[in-house]
């Protein structure tokens, strides 16, 4: 059985590594400073507001950002104690979330926001490859996380 404990250090790891890893590859690949990253994290609630409100809405991206990422990690670890493939094989794992993760951010997540007038996004395939990458780290890192603090288990 596995401990609350074990649970919540793996869901913590790895969503909060991989989320604020994720905001700098998104600076990389946009070109624009992190603060800016966070504020189009934080239009997905207020909309263009978000751009006007400095160290507020900066403050209130990562915090977002940081509850998708512990959504996105509960989910992963979850389903590996449910399941134990993703922990023996969780690099596999993690890459095929990483492709899961992207589209349902790309494709459901975002177009359903405030910052995208619920739009869906036009497709360019140095910008998918570029995220695609960056998702596929994400899920690396989750899955990373969750057989580091759950294959321990195994072990004992």
């Amino acid at each position: 059985m596995t401990s609350l404990r074990t649970l919540l250090i793996a869901i913590l790891l790895g969503g909060l590594a991989a989320s604020t890893l994720d905001v700098g590859a998104a600076s990389l690949i946009s070109g624009k400073p992190p603060g800016f990253i966070l504020q189009v994290i934080a239009s997905g609630l207020l909309g263009k507001a978000s751009y006007a409100g400095g160290t507020g809405t900066m403050v209130l991206g990562m915090v977002l950002q940081w509850l998708m990422g512990l959504i996105i990690a509960a989910i992963y670890v979850l389903a590996s104690v449910r399941f134990q493939v993703p922990i023996r094989r969780w690099l596999p794992c993690g890459l095929a979330y990483g492709v899961v993760v992207y589209f349902v951010m790309t494709y459901a997540v975002v177009p359903l926001s405030a910052a995208s007038g619920h739009h869906m996004p036009r497709f360019h395939l140095d910008s998918f490859l570029a995220n695609m990458v960056a998702m596929l780290v994400f899920g690396v890192i989750v899955a990373g996380a969750a057989r580091w603090r759950l294959g321990a288990m195994e072990r004992v």
